[in-house]
């Protein structure tokens, strides 16, 4: 380690002399060294731990990236699971629902149950622990809306085992076939008033298709009016289909069915036409429930693909200028 024994200079006999330290002295002439030595050591430990890393540990980084990696793969696939459950409960809650009379599920209902005590307490103090609560929330979210969900189809089954007679009468179709639209131009809400230029409520949904296009009532019912005008509808029928609903049909270019005449879903009732307050042909189409102007689109739910449904509603709701 170091001499215990070694020799210095005396000027006064000029010859060299041994000198013998103690043991203390040892140790104080040795405690610089044994400072530096454990100084270093400190320093390289750290810079080993910081910026080299071991085999080991580089397995472990990149099972971490992978791990964080699906964790945000699974993130994006439960968003887009919310996404088609949000769009099965405004189904359910516009659509379903609507045509069998019955309320809407409350949100108290559907959000049932989320919140409470911090079930994820567990999962904090971790690297990535924001990334896991939040997937195990989402995970947690899509359960129970899949839950009640579920529980509201098996009401709607029952409901629609009951109303086997009402099934029929209540519109259910498209009055114009997809396959002779030109295009569905505008839907229900405040839109520009072709003639006026002016913001006004459409109460209905127009679909443009060439004069003569064949219109079918929508559910089975009795011609309640059959009626010609130079202004407003033009000539237009409206069908009484009990249960409170009527259904409207405006600027007609000829009908093909007279007042009281009783109809089924899918009869030819009329023709398309550009009579009225009508600046092209068109059809003009109504939903009356109970009175009350409704929109149409919940009441296309037999003869409309998914994507022919969610490409009407995006069409339907375009701001823009109806045709009467």
């Amino acid at each position: 380690m170091f001499r215990k024994v070694f020799y210095q200079f005396n000027p006064k006999t000029l010859s060299h002399e041994k000198v013998v330290l103690s043991f203390r002295q040892r140790i104080i002439r040795f405690l610089p060294q044994f400072s530096l030595i454990i100084i270093f050591s400190i320093l390289l430990t750290w810079l080993m731990g910081t910026v080299f890393t071991s085999p080991w540990e580089r397995k472990l980084q990149r099972e971490n990236d992978f791990l964080v990696l699906q964790y945000e793969m699974m993130s994006q696939e439960m968003d887009k699971m919310k996404t088609v459950l949000a769009d099965m409960q405004q189904r359910d809650d516009n659509i379903y629902r609507a045509v069998f009379n019955a309320e809407p599920l409350p949100r108290s209902k559907r959000i049932a149950g989320y919140g409470g005590a911090n079930l994820y307490e567990k999962l904090n103090g971790y690297d990535n622990s924001d990334i896991v609560i939040n997937t195990a929330q989402k995970l947690e979210s899509i359960k129970k809306s899949m839950v009640v969900q579920s529980k509201s189809y098996d009401e709607i089954v029952e409901l629609s085992k009951s109303k086997e007679e009402f099934l029929k009468h209540v519109p259910a179709i498209q009055p114009i076939y997809n396959k002779h639209l030109t295009r569905i131009a505008s839907g229900y809400g405040w839109r520009i008033h072709p003639i006026y230029k002016i913001r006004k409520f459409h109460y209905g949904m127009d679909f443009t298709a060439p004069t003569g296009t064949p219109i079918y009532a929508t559910g089975d019912g009795k011609v309640e009016k059959v009626r010609k005008s130079s202004i407003g509808y033009g000539r237009h029928v409206v069908i009484d289909h009990g249960f409170g609903y009527r259904t409207l049909y405006a600027h007609l270019n000829d009908f093909n069915v007279k007042a009281g005449q009783t109809v089924k879903r899918g009869q030819i009732i009329g023709y398309v036409g550009n009579t009225g307050t009508s600046t092209a042909p068109h059809l003009h189409y109504e939903v009356i429930l109970n009175d009350k102007r409704i929109d149409p689109k919940n009441y296309f739910i037999q003869d409309l693909t998914p994507a022919e449904y969610r490409e009407m509603i995006e069409i339907s709701s375009r701001i823009g200028q109806s045709f009467d």
